[in-house]
C-alpha cells in the first residue's frame, strides 16, 4: 500500500515542545525580563557600593551571618565540595527561590519582587570583603553571582506574570481571576525549570571554585 505523506503542519505537534516553553515565555516578555535583570544586578551593585562607602555595613552583616548560624554551617560543610554544593543548592532553592520570591507572590501580587529587592541590596553589602583572601575569592565567586542572579530573575519573571494575570485577567484572555491565577501558576512553574538548572550549575561552581581555586589563586596573587 502506498504511504500517504501528511502535510508538514499535521506531522508536527501543534504546541511548542515542553522544554521550549520557558524560553518562549522569556521571548514573549523580553522587555520585562530585561528590566528585571537590570534591576536585580543593579540592586546588588547598589548594595556593594554602600558596603564600600560604609564599612560598618558589611561588618554588621558578617556578625549577623555568624549569629544566625550561616558561618558555622559553611565551615562545617566546606571541606566536602559535593556536600557544600548540595547545601548551597538547597539554600538557594528554598530560602531564596521559594520563601523569598514564590510563596509571598502566591499570597500578595508582586510581593516576591519587593522581598527580593531587599535581599539583593543586603547581598551586595555582604559581598564586600574585609581580607585580601576574601577579595581573591570574589574572582571566581563573581561568576557564581551572575549565574544565581539570572536564576532568580526567572523566578521574578514568574512572580510578575502571576501578579499581572491575577490583577488583569483580561490581558491574558482569562474569563475569571481564578483561571488567570492558575495560568500564572503554570507560567511560574515553567520558568522554574531553567531557574533550577541554573541554580544547579551555580551551586556546583560555587562549591568547587571556593574549595579548589581560591587557595591557588591566593598563592599567585598575594
Amino acid at each position: 500500500m502506498p504511504t500517504t505523506h501528511l502535510p508538514e503542519a499535521t506531522r508536527r505537534p501543534s504546541t511548542v515542545s515542553f522544554w521550549r516553553r520557558p524560553f518562549r515565555l522569556i521571548r514573549e516578555n523580553a522587555r520585562v525580563y530585561l528590566i528585571l535583570s537590570l534591576a536585580a544586578y543593579g540592586l546588588v551593585a547598589l548594595g556593594f557600593a554602600l558596603g564600600i562607602l560604609f564599612p560598618e555595613l558589611p561588618a554588621a552583616r558578617a556578625v549577623a551571618l555568624e549569629a544566625d548560624g550561616t558561618g558555622e554551617l559553611v565551615r562545617a560543610v566546606a571541606e566536602s565540595a559535593p556536600l557544600f554544593a548540595l547545601v548551597i543548592f538547597a539554600v538557594n532553592v528554598f530560602r531564596l527561590g521559594l520563601f523569598t520570591i514564590v510563596l509571598p507572590s502566591l499570597v500578595v501580587p508582586f510581593a516576591g519582587l519587593a522581598f527580593f529587592g531587599y535581599w539583593a541590596v543586603e547581598t551586595g553589602i555582604t559581598l564586600v570583603q574585609t581580607t585580601p583572601v576574601g577579595w581573591v575569592a570574589m574572582i571566581p565567586h563573581a561568576l557564581t553571582v551572575l549565574i544565581e542572579l539570572q536564576a532568580y530573575v526567572l523566578f521574578l519573571l514568574g512572580a510578575y506574570l502571576l501578579g499581572r494575570a491575577w490583577i488583569f485577567p483580561r490581558r491574558i484572555g482569562a474569563t475569571s481571576r481564578r483561571r488567570a491565577y492558575l495560568q500564572g501558576l503554570r507560567s511560574m512553574g515553567l520558568l522554574a525549570l531553567p531557574a533550577l538548572a541554573l541554580l544547579v550549575v551555580g551551586a556546583l561552581w560555587e562549591a568547587y571554585s571556593l574549595r579548589y581555586l581560591v587557595h591557588p589563586l591566593s598563592q599567585i596573587l598575594l
